[in-house]
């Protein structure tokens, strides 16, 4: 029983490793799996308590289950015989090509993350950026939603800081389940927004078999009422306006809608507004260009690139920030109600009504996204330089802020400005525009940079854009 036992080197090797992986697999991961499954718990637990919210089932559910039940979904199995017979492929082979696509797209909710570590580097993050406000929510988007009632936040696109903004300031009511390109593609980025609720999405692409599984996807966690926020236009804003909406997801989410069925869809619009946006030149100097075939690895570079430039700056004390970030809630859009108006039965349309219907709602979510576009002390002093016919003191600068101020006031935007303190913005618009070399001081009056001017106009144009809306409203034409 005492006696040595010589063993080669390679036989010891391999024994000490089993047993390392042995003592891992049934020690060390059911552990872990312990712990995190009692720190998630406890999150929901938390969850529930602190903020009133329930989260929906299927965004507790086990990824892997939900991954068996997209690519075993009939309408995706229908799918994959009609394009393996289209292809004179077999079944089988493309079935890991649905697995793959599905393993891609489908997130992994994690309520910890989400709510503990994802809202706290939200917040840091942008209060570290921004002053960030919430405006005005209207009184329904602000309410708790109906059971059986998924949400829809329909928002423009002004920035990719959108995406933290809205998810911040809702976070108390709602845990937002969001697309992402190709730009969330990138390693270790995907995981993490895996974990907040985020499905990978590939732009426009013909691919039959991924248009139906993340069709089915989207519809899935639409029946299953999971918030959601979709971006109208489906890019950022190039002009600083906000145009015509893409709608590829919303006809997804409102493909098999029946108004006599088991759940509603309420649609809210969400508008948003920077004093700078981090993208701005991008944007601007490539007016009609695209992200595409630039890699997720070039937009997550030269993002996290400019985050750490400006956030060294902010350690030296030589950053002033970008100014207010702030979104506004505008009244909800019952689906139920809005087709029962109309006699509308999204699940019995055909092709052409359905996309006319789509449409038609497309574009009534827009006009509310535009009626609540927040107005900024930016934007507005780049309207009255821009408008103006030659240099302003600052005295001609925050007397014809304030006058469109009250104008716009008075139709009914929603001013966004310190109530008692816009003159005070006003100032310090006017003196973050002069460090960032948009206007140029000579003399004590002040006046865009020529080649600066697309930049003002780009900050210029959503609040004009909401102008002329209200402006047509108020006369009957909008």
């Amino acid at each position: 029983m005492t006696s040595t036992i010589s063993l080669p080197v390679w036989l010891f090797v391999i024994i000490v490793a089993l047993a390392v992986f042995a003592a891992v697999d049934e020690v060390f991961l059911p552990g872990l799996r312990w712990y995190l499954r009692r720190h998630v718990n406890r999150a929901i637990a938390d969850v529930n308590a602190r903020f009133d919210l329930e989260l929906p089932t299927f965004q507790l559910t086990t990824r892997r289950v939900l991954i068996d039940r997209l690519v075993f979904d009939p309408e995706v199995m229908k799918t994959v015989g009609t394009v393996a017979a289209e292809r004179g492929v077999e079944r089988e082979s493309l079935m890991t090509e649905v697995s793959a696509i599905a393993r891609e797209m489908v997130p992994a909710f994690n309520a910890y993350f989400y709510f503990k570590l994802g809202y706290w580097i939200a917040r840091r993050l942008l209060r570290g950026f921004y002053r960030v406000r919430l405006g005005f929510a209207h009184e329904r988007a602000a309410a708790r939603a109906p059971p059986d009632t998924a949400v829809v936040f329909f928002i423009n696109h002004r920035s990719n800081v959108d995406y933290m903004l809205v998810t911040y300031l809702a976070a108390r009511s709602v845990a937002l389940s969001y697309g992402a390109g190709e730009w969330a593609r990138v390693w270790p980025i995907r995981s993490l927004l895996r974990l907040a609720g985020v499905y990978i999405l590939r732009r426009d692409t013909g691919d039959p078999l991924y248009r139906k599984v993340l069709e089915r996807y989207v519809q899935m966690a639409t029946e299953a009422c999971v918030p959601h926020a979709i971006f109208a236009e489906g890019r950022l804003s190039r002009d600083g306006m906000i145009h015509q909406p893409r709608l590829g997801m919303l006809g997804y989410i409102t493909k098999n809608f029946d108004p006599r069925g088991a759940y509603d869809i309420e649609f809210i619009p969400v508008a948003t507004n920077f004093d700078r946006v981090m993208e701005e030149r991008t944007l601007v100097a490539n007016p009609d260009a695209d992200f595409k075939g630039r890699g997720g690895r070039f937009i997550f570079g030269s993002t996290a690139g400019f985050v750490v430039r400006m956030a060294w700056r902010k350690l030296q004390g030589r950053f002033p920030g970008f100014g207010v970030a702030c979104a506004n809630f505008g009244e909800p859009v019952s689906l139920r109600a809005w087709a029962g108006e109309r006699g509308l039965d999204f699940s019995r349309l055909d092709r052409d009504a359905l996309f006319a219907a789509v449409e038609e709602l497309g574009e009534e979510l827009t006009r509310r996204i535009v009626d609540v576009v927040p107005v900024l002390a930016v934007p507005v002093v780049s309207t009255v330089l821009i408008e103006a016919d030659g240099p302003l003191d600052r005295e001609a600068i925050k007397r014809r802020a304030l006058e469109w101020l009250d104008d716009a006031r008075a139709l009914g935007a929603h001013i966004a400005l310190k109530e008692g303190g816009e003159a005070a913005d006003i100032e310090t618009a006017v003196q973050s525009l002069r460090k960032r070399r948009l206007i140029a001081e000579r003399g004590g009056s002040f006046s865009p940079e020529e080649r600066q001017r697309p930049l003002l106009a780009y900050y210029a144009a959503s609040i004009r854009q909401l102008r002329t809306h209200l402006e047509r409203k108020r006369d009957g034409s909008g």
